[in-house]
């Protein structure tokens, strides 16, 4: 299956009754009429001469190191502790951040695994999710290797499973797979609360518990692709998928099982990217129209509601995160963009990262351990080319 996340749009209008924040406070093109309608660019044009909110912080960048891997298309990264994971191909290159040195590659050996599409820690094991629809798990040796000590479904889990007939379900006209088994590309993994969330191209997403790595529940989520899921620390799960829309899911009833709680469907097109505030009060969503929407919790109501359109790519976004009060995308325009909140509350760009030559895949960030606006920022591309930024931002009285 092709990623989903490539693939273009036709149609990148703005959600009706949204209202979209350009980029106001730095010196790049506003994107053409031919990514926003006329109506749209007349309204970011007034929204530019009007807007000085996110002026009052100065931002400045370095790129302190580019690193390169050996096969190209970095298709996500990671950071645990002081080392940063890179996804090439079937290739897992680690590097030190503190000396930008490479310090392993490892891989699994089975040859038809594919790309490797997510990478999640918990309590001192890797998991690696697959295009070949497995989860791997490795340790680290103590010559600093990395081991593979297990692919999920376990073979103990599969065993169990596969002898009653109640535990298979209908992946295609004549074919059956337990329902603990993935049966396309795995594209995401989340960590909750003793808890690994899978989104998968199968329209699914399942939950193992990292205890005895056991799956515990499958969810048929969506219509096509799921691309992204997240989970907040009170639980709610947030997938995105290739049919446009985001749904929402909490633990419910007895059996205390997924159920879907609402769907937001401001999205016109595959939404490939989420990331949640730290809180957990607010959603963040890219997708292939190139805009992202900012989605808040209605204090009156059980849901989110879209308030905000962040307009400045000109491309896909590919990848969101969140750090501090920033919000990090990377786009198929082969920049990253930091958005902040200004004195109005709403998000504005106050940076756009450039020197990618092909589109920003993944983005990892570090805060500084000796300050909240410092923040060093790790992106990904598809020219195999991982950039490691230095960002910092101070704020400055706008009168003076």
């Amino acid at each position: 299956m092709e990623d989903p996340s490539l693939l273009a749009t036709a149609d990148s209008t703005l959600p009706e009754q949204i209202l979209p924040t350009s980029d106001t406070s730095i010196n790049s093109e506003t994107p053409s009429t031919s990514t926003l309608s006329q109506e749209t660019t007349s309204f970011t044009a007034s929204l530019q001469s009007r807007s000085p909110e996110s002026r009052n912080v100065v931002v400045s960048h370095l790129c302190v190191s580019s690193l390169r891997t050996l096969t190209p298309h970095i298709s996500c990264l990671a950071v645990h502790e002081k080392f940063l994971y890179a996804a090439s191909g079937e290739d897992i290159h680690v590097y030190d951040l503190t000396t930008h040195t490479h310090i392993d590659t490892f891989r699994n050996n089975k040859p038809t695994s594919g790309s490797v599409k997510s990478i999640a820690f918990h309590e001192g094991k890797i998991f690696t999710a697959h295009q070949d629809s497995k989860i791997r798990v490795w340790r680290i040796t103590a010559s600093k290797r990395h081991r593979l000590i297990s692919t999920l479904p376990t073979v103990k889990d599969f065993l169990r499973r596969s002898i009653l007939p109640k535990n298979y379900v209908r992946v295609r006209r004549h074919k059956k797979r337990l329902w603990i088994e993935h049966n396309d590309a795995v594209s995401g993994l989340a960590m909750a609360e003793g808890f690994m969330y899978s989104a998968s191209w199968d329209k699914s997403f399942k939950i193992w518990r990292t205890s005895d790595l056991r799956c515990v529940e499958s969810v048929k989520a969506h219509d096509d692709a799921v691309n992204a899921v997240a989970v907040s620390a009170s639980g709610t799960v947030y997938t995105a998928s290739a049919d446009g829309c985001i749904r929402v899911w909490e633990r419910t009833g007895e059996e205390r099982t997924h159920t879907l709680i609402t769907t937001l469907e401001k999205h016109k097109s595959t939404v490939n990217a989420l990331a949640l505030s730290g809180d957990g009060s607010s959603l963040f969503s890219g997708g292939c129209e190139s805009w992202i929407l900012v989605w808040e919790r209605e204090e009156s109501a059980n849901h989110m509601a879209a308030t905000q359109a962040l307009v400045g790519h000109t491309g896909p976004v590919l990848c969101l995160i969140t750090v501090n009060n920033m919000i990090i995308s990377g786009s198929s325009d082969r920049t990253v963009r930091i958005w902040r909140p200004g004195v109005d509350g709403r998000y504005h760009c106050t940076l756009m990262l450039e020197g990618h030559v092909k589109p920003v895949k993944s983005l990892v960030a570090v805060s500084s351990g000796t300050s909240y606006d410092v923040v060093s920022i790790c992106s990904g591309s598809l020219d195999g080319e991982i950039k490691v930024w230095e960002v910092s931002a101070a704020a400055f009285d706008a009168k003076s």
